[in-house]
């Protein structure tokens, strides 16, 4: 079954901005919210992404998120000082 160009601009989205949030995705492509979380569904469901629930309260109000990232993405590491731990393999 091939992607759907919304999928497409999804995916695009995500590779070029890293981790985000449904609602920025939404907003960012035009999609509606729903058909957003029905195609971030499907990418997770191929592997192609990873989904983490969030929950955040602003003025005591419950407002739920999902975050989601391309699989298997490492994000570089931080530029500074390397921490001084030596590893030893016995």
């Amino acid at each position: 079954m091939p992607v759907s160009t919304d999928m497409d601009h999804i995916l695009q989205h995500i590779s070029k901005h890293g981790e985000c949030l449904d609602t920025a995705i939404a907003s960012a492509t035009k999609i509606p919210l729903a058909d957003v979380h029905r195609h971030l569904t499907e990418l997770l469901n191929r592997k192609q992404i990873m989904l983490c629930h969030s929950i955040k309260y602003v003025k005591g109000k419950e407002i739920k998120a999902t975050i989601c990232r391309i699989s298997g993405y490492i994000p570089p590491a931080k530029p500074g000082a390397k921490p001084k731990v030596q590893l030893t393999l016995s």
